[in-house]
């Protein structure tokens, strides 16, 4: 066998580190925080565009100041959502500012006063019939900050005289923005000329088109911690287990990535732990709380003998939460590691708020999901999806892989990677072990 040469090696890496930057980074701006990297992607700008659309079906435009990854979306529930530079998440008239700027800024001056342009958006507003918060008072005046914020992020905005956060600090606050326009032109990715609504936005940018199954898996399997197979009709189902392997391949070579399969799902796990915008476990009261809860779950939860279906076994992808487990399980952590642990004050005094932070981190990490229909039992396919499994084929039973009906949480076979396990010292004092050692996920 002919060892690959010392320039295949380099060719090779440089297409790699240039596809993890745009897949983490889907627009990778000449002079933003990743310019030093830019020219990789222009060098590799036709093999890139090739290999994305072939394997995840992305669009990909490589301009001479700009490259814009146009990914696909996955389908409710399943998007990676704006914050705020407090963390605090886009709220849905944060996300209608952004939407009502870029509406502006396709056909703005190069350069506009600060005044002007909230103006506008204000005039945008009123045509499209949206009600947005008034921005004459503090709240409304955040929200609108928090969409230029993040435009000026992106390098659609240019702060060329003042801020754009003087809009919510002085009354009469102005300032002068410089705007691109061509990138305020590539920012939306989604079909929003045919679709009616934003429900069917979210359906349309989730249709894998000619890709079929294929593609969608395989966007699953980039873009989620991890893909449970209940969460898979059929056709996907069949699809994943009979190519796996050589999936694991293509993705180790293209990306990087370290395919985990087990009986419940697949994962990609980055080893540079890069391709990644959420940790556990991770810093502040809100992971520190989630990874305890998380223990615990799995340790009154777990079932006795999960198996798999072609060994006669019952697959069990999740089980149901009990309602008052979760607030039962947050008030004795909070006793026990609240002040030990400096949590957050606000939170030891709202556990209501804690628990809603801990379990949208915990449900983002699909470790828990909220109860309810599921892509196998046909919940949220786009329209004439393409979903027949060839005649005679079998797949894996997972119709009762998990409750699915009903309401409340689930906790999901990958929570038990996070199980700590004590290895209690004999008589003799053989094996004793004070590390926690964590459980094999799925």
């Amino acid at each position: 066998m002919t060892l690959p040469s010392a320039h295949d090696v380099a060719l090779a890496t440089e297409r790699r580190t240039a596809a993890r930057l745009l897949l983490a980074h889907p627009l990778v701006t000449s002079d933003g925080p990743h310019a030093d990297l830019f020219p990789l992607v222009r060098r590799h700008a036709d093999w890139l565009g090739g290999r994305f659309q072939q394997v995840l079906g992305y669009r990909l435009l490589v301009d001479s100041s700009y490259a814009r990854l146009f990914k696909a979306g996955l389908g409710a529930r399943s998007g990676h959502r704006l914050v705020r530079s407090t963390g605090t998440p886009f709220t849905p008239h944060t996300y209608a500012c952004l939407a009502l700027a870029l509406s502006v800024l396709v056909t703005a001056p190069e350069q506009v006063l600060l005044s002007q342009l909230v103006a506008d958006i204000g005039a945008a507003a009123a045509d499209a019939d949206i009600e947005l918060e008034e921005t004459g008072r503090a709240a409304g005046k955040r929200t609108l900050v928090a969409a230029l914020r993040q435009l000026v992020e992106w390098g659609v905005l240019i702060e060329t005289h003042g801020h754009v956060g003087v809009i919510a600090q002085e009354a009469d606050g102005e300032a002068l923005i410089t705007v691109d326009r061509e990138l305020a032109r590539v920012i939306v990715a989604g079909p929003l000329a045919q679709s009616r609504d934003g429900a069917d936005l979210v359906r349309r940018a989730a249709d894998p088109g000619f890709g079929g199954p294929r593609t969608y898996v395989r966007r699953m399997l980039v873009e989620t911690p991890v893909v449970h197979l209940d969460e898979l009709t059929d056709t996907e189902r069949d699809w994943l287990r009979t190519r796996q392997r050589r999936e694991a391949q293509a993705f180790l070579e293209l990306l990087g990535l370290e395919t985990e399969i087990r009986a419940e799902g697949v994962a990609l796990v980055d080893p540079e732990e890069e391709l990644t915008d959420l940790h556990l476990p991770g810093t502040g009261t809100v992971a520190q709380a989630a990874l305890l809860l998380v223990e615990r779950l799995v340790k009154r939860l777990r079932p006795a003998e999960p198996g798999h279906p072609a060994t006669g076994g019952v697959l069990v992808v999740g089980v149901a939460v009990p309602d008052g487990v979760v607030d039962e399980l947050l008030a004795e952590l909070i006793t026990e590691y609240g002040q030990r642990g400096n949590w957050q004050r606000g939170y030891l005094e709202d556990p209501d708020a804690l628990r809603e932070a801990v379990l949208d981190l915990l449900s983002r990490m699909r470790l828990i999901a909220p109860a309810g229909p599921l892509r196998s039992e046909g919940a949220g396919l786009p329209e004439e999806y393409a979903d027949e499994l060839p005649e005679g084929r079998q797949v894996t039973d997972v119709r009762a892989a998990r409750p699915s009906g009903g309401e409340g949480w689930v906790l999901l076979a990958p929570a038990a990677r996070y199980a700590t396990q004590v290895t209690v010292p004999t008589t003799g004092g053989r094996n004793k072990s004070t590390d926690a050692q964590q459980e094999l996920p799925l």
